[in-house]
């Protein structure tokens, strides 16, 4: 490639000097069209459906007793639970500003909250989520490259690390006398060999031209349209070669990789493990008593069961799922249905009033001209 690979630091902290944008110049969000207006009503109404069906059906209860265990969390317990999930939040920033160097951990935040209240409301919204990423990041003066870098990396690190979690809950487990269901064991051996494909793609992108392109091709099909809609200026509405961005920067991903792989791997663990925290008070709140490996295993299938793509980050599969592996392994049916909803609540239906925080916080921040 022809640029330094330390532009990507410098287009950070090249916000700071330079001229504020003009309110022409600054990107703004596209407005919601009326196909995604009905794939955030369907979706939705599906995870509505699944939770208000699935979950007095996979607990054999009824909405009464899944109630009469809510009531048992006060509002000591609630407060508790919020600080973990903001802790949680704030320790994925370093993900964040490992991948884009120069961005804060205060930007870094309204970006993840901003762009996943708009995953939680539309099925398979991790492609608006990088649009959102795209959005904030142009208006804070980063470049192109080194969104999409950011976008990249910290894309491969999340998947790496929520595919293996399945693996360790396996570990875990490997200490408990009962036997693993037929369906644990199918879910970390699918999602350890997504994790190996993963990695294996990442490193041949890096190392190949050729892997590079192919990569580009992909990602265009899928969120190419999201950036096109977003440019603004003489460019406004043109689709961007992906391909061709993804060939010119392999070495500027490398760079990111080698210099922001201790904070992005701190935020991701970080994260992920407050939230294990955040699940194992919930159900202590509701009354779950099941061992701790048993419990971070089905923790384990339901973070990767937030992948699928059929509902707004699979709200509603992914409480099915976790319920169903805590009544196989013992759990107290009502109790193991009221800890699912109360840990949905606080980890995707509460990211939603945060998400527009975050937006109103980007409102407030000066906006800058983006070096490309």
């Amino acid at each position: 490639m022809n640029e330094s690979t330390d532009d990507a630091g410098q287009a950070g902290q090249a916000g700071a000097t330079r001229l504020q944008a003009s309110p022409e110049d600054a990107p703004t969000l596209p407005r919601p069209s009326l196909r995604t207006t009905l794939h955030a009503v369907l979706g939705l109404s599906l995870a509505v459906a699944i939770i208000a069906w699935g979950l007095p059906h996979f607990a054999e209860t009824t909405w009464g007793q899944i109630g009469h265990h809510l009531q048992r969390v006060g509002w000591m317990v609630t407060l508790e639970l919020f600080g973990l999930m903001a802790l949680g939040l704030w320790l994925y920033t370093f993900t964040l500003t490992g991948s884009l160097p120069g961005l804060t951990h205060g930007k870094a935040l309204m970006m993840n909250v901003a762009g996943s209240a708009v995953g939680n409301l539309l099925p398979g919204g991790g492609a608006a989520g990088v649009g959102v990423t795209y959005l904030f990041a142009r208006s804070w003066g980063f470049s192109r490259l080194a969104i999409s870098t950011s976008v990249i990396v910290s894309g491969v690190w999340n998947v790496l690390a929520r595919v293996g979690l399945p693996f360790l809950g396996i570990a875990m487990l490997a200490l408990d006398e009962t036997a693993l269901p037929k369906a644990v064991r199918r879910g970390a051996l699918f999602g350890g060999l997504g994790g190996l494909l993963v990695l294996l793609a990442f490193i041949a992108m890096v190392v190949s031209e050729r892997w590079a392109g192919r990569l580009g091709e992909f990602l265009d099909r899928h969120i190419g349209h999201w950036i096109a809609r977003l440019r603004r200026g003489p460019h406004k509405g043109e689709r961007v070669d992906l391909r061709a961005l993804l060939q010119d920067q392999r070495s500027r991903l490398a760079s990111v990789t080698k210099t922001g792989w201790l904070p992005m791997t701190v935020g991701v663990t970080g994260f992920l493990g407050i939230y294990f925290v955040l699940f194992w008070r919930t159900m202590a709140a509701v009354g779950v008593d099941i061992p701790t490996p048993k419990l971070f295993a089905a923790y384990a299938i339901g973070r990767l069961l937030t992948a699928v793509g059929v509902t707004p980050g699979g709200l509603g599969i992914t409480e099915a799922g976790t319920l169903t592996v805590l009544v196989a392994w013992g759990a107290d049916k009502p109790a193991a249905a009221a800890g699912v909803l109360l840990f949905a609540i606080f980890t995707h239906i509460s990211e939603v009033p945060l998400g527009a925080l975050g937006w109103l916080g980007w409102t407030l921040t000066p906006k800058v001209t983006p070096p490309d």
